[in-house]
């Protein structure tokens, strides 16, 4: 009866090792958070990005660019999931799956002039209500030209 107890429990044990792990974004502390590219204070939380990497670990980012270059100068094999906060609802989205908008006159952190949104309508909605955009999805952040938008 023992073996058959300890078998049932090692399988139980190796069923919940294998199952796949689950991540959820953690609040940003704009007292101690800091960009991990460009040093800098998480102030304006509304386009705050983070990496949740698979050993635990959270990397911040304070805009959209900063957290593509961590993804370009990394890679994404370490990556758990990853979040940026949408800009018409201010609530954490998936970057692979976030629809986002570029127009070198909105303002972000870095100058970047990109804002994320969890659908094409809401994206397509704030580009009527603040002006030209183009409409840019997680494949075309790769070919972006990041520098600073005057």
């Amino acid at each position: 009866m023992k073996k058959w107890v300890m078998m049932i429990l090692l399988c139980c044990g190796v069923l919940w090792g294998c199952s796949e792990k689950t991540y959820e974004p953690r609040e940003i502390v704009s007292e101690t958070d800091v960009c991990k590219i460009c040093n800098m204070s998480i102030v304006h939380n509304a386009y705050a990005g983070q990496i949740a990497l698979k050993n635990g670990d959270y990397e911040i980012f304070d805009d959209i660019g900063c957290l593509m270059e961590y993804i370009v100068s990394n890679g994404d094999e370490e990556i758990g999931a990853a979040y940026i906060k949408d800009a018409s609802k201010n609530e954490w989205i998936d970057v692979f799956e976030a629809v986002y908008v570029y127009n070198k006159e909105y303002w972000t952190p870095m100058n970047y002039g990109v804002v994320a949104f969890d659908t094409k309508q809401a994206a397509q909605e704030w580009m009527t209500q603040e002006g030209e955009g183009k409409l840019l999805h997680y494949k075309d952040l790769h070919n972006f030209n990041w520098g600073i938008h005057e």
